[in-house]
């Protein structure tokens, strides 16, 4: 009896592997799609067929490990001074943030409290920056708790603003101009997220970053230009320098809040958060 039992299971087992194979990968796909993420429109970025399409070839290739020059001084990850004209709420925020920082106190370290650096200070963090170009997306990894971030260069446009998701670095879409990718970023989430002395940002917050290889590729440059008609009046400039580390790898870094809990810089940090 154990025998017809175990043959019963076995006949059963290889008859659902047959179902199984008989149904093509589409038909699979298809019982999933209210759980995969589908673009409608367009291919995503890593599908074969996509990275095949022809193409102007790219006039440079940023993939390598990337760290901020800061020889000039460390202050230099900030994005101000210059700044623009600050108005609004943003304008006392901007003020108080001056004055907690001449007294050397923290003000709104959302950072120190784990919540992401985003765009865009992430591209400042004093730590090295792995990124890798395919024909149509440059993914980023920061070491600074392992921001992720890609800049799409397959064509693509914006998502639909009714149904996107806000992200800390927001959307980035690219294109090449001579020897300039120009990329441009929107959808930046606001919550707990600050610029430098804790400058707020607002949904209307946009960043065009200008990039360039210089000294035979040993040196990224961005140009930054960031409005936000809701905090100040007009375009704020800002231009950082990367220099290329080929002996440098980035690891895992997971920012965790009860190793901060010790650290004078968070306690203070965490009654400015949301002031």
């Amino acid at each position: 009896m154990a025998g017809i039992r175990a043959c019963l299971l076995v006949a059963a087992a290889i008859a659902v592997a047959n179902v199984a194979v008989a149904q093509t990968a589409a038909e699979r796909r298809e019982k999933l799609s209210n759980m995969i993420p589908k673009h409608e429109k367009y291919l995503g970025a890593l599908a074969p067929d996509n990275l095949k399409k022809k193409r102007p070839a790219a006039p440079f290739d940023v993939t390598g490990t990337w760290f901020v020059d800061l020889s000039e001084g460390f202050s230099k990850f900030m994005f101000g001074p210059p700044y623009p004209e600050f108005i609004g709420q943003a304008k006392a925020d901007f003020e108080e943030g001056q004055r907690m920082r001449a007294e050397r106190k923290p003000y709104r370290d959302s950072i120190g409290q784990c919540f992401p650096a985003g765009i865009p200070m992430i591209m400042t963090r004093v730590w090295p920056i792995a990124m890798i170009q395919t024909p149509t997306v440059i993914f980023m990894v920061s070491n600074f708790n392992n921001a992720f971030r890609q800049i799409y260069i397959d064509g693509r446009d914006y998502s639909d603003p009714k149904t996107v998701i806000f992200t800390y670095n927001g959307e980035s879409v690219g294109h090449f101009e001579k020897d300039t990718l120009v990329v441009n970023t929107r959808y930046i989430e606001t919550y707990n997220h600050y610029i430098d002395t804790g400058i707020p940002l607002s949904e209307e917050f946009r960043v065009q970053e200008r990039m360039k290889l210089l000294e035979n590729g040993e040196v990224l440059e961005i140009e930054y230009v960031m409005t936000d008609p809701v905090n100040w009046k007009g375009e704020w400039h800002n231009t950082k320098r990367w220099l290329r580390v080929d002996h440098t790898d980035i690891g895992e870094v997971e920012c965790l809040p009860d190793l901060n809990d010790n650290l004078p810089s968070t306690q203070a940090g965490k009654a400015g958060l949301q002031k």
